[in-house]
């Protein structure tokens, strides 16, 4: 899901907010090769990105918070970015998660 929302600048410029939810599907869940994945794919987009998951929220650019998340298979998981890139930010980590972060 994604929406658009004016935000209160002067420049008054629409920002973009996309939730989706993801499944860890990975025999190993969240260990620190996902990780590493999804931090270096979240850092290339200017979006702010937020996983929300066991009852936190933390920063999908830093893998040290990711791995607080403590994920195991079969967990779900909400991926929310707000900003211009959001929907592709989104997009690419729900891919990386679909392919299991290229495990068996």
């Amino acid at each position: 899901m994604c929406e658009l929302t004016a935000t209160t600048d002067s420049a008054a410029a629409a920002a973009e907010l996309c939730v989706r939810q993801v499944l860890v599907a990975n025999q190993l869940g969240l260990h620190a090769r996902p990780a590493s994945q999804i931090a270096r794919e979240a850092q290339a987009f200017a979006a702010k990105i937020i996983i929300e998951g066991q009852g936190q929220s933390v920063d999908a650019k830093s893998i040290l918070d990711i791995l607080t998340l403590s994920a195991a298979q079969g967990s779900t998981l909400e991926i929310r970015a707000s900003g211009a890139d959001a929907a592709q930010a989104v997009d690419r980590l729900t891919e990386l998660f679909a392919a299991k972060f290229g495990e068996k």
